[in-house]
């Protein structure tokens, strides 16, 4: 049951990344994200 756990919370992560690497650096700012903070707010995300 953990390694499915483990694995969507992996891709649900790797989708987080994506979506917000897809923004423009004014869509972020519009979110209080800047670029660098992509990864700690996927990791929040899961």
């Amino acid at each position: 049951m953990s390694l499915i756990r483990n694995f969507r919370n992996w891709r649900r992560y790797r989708e987080t990344v994506t979506e917000l690497n897809r923004l423009s650096n004014r869509e972020l700012a519009d979110l209080g994200i800047n670029r660098t903070d992509i990864h700690m707010v996927a990791r929040k995300a899961i």
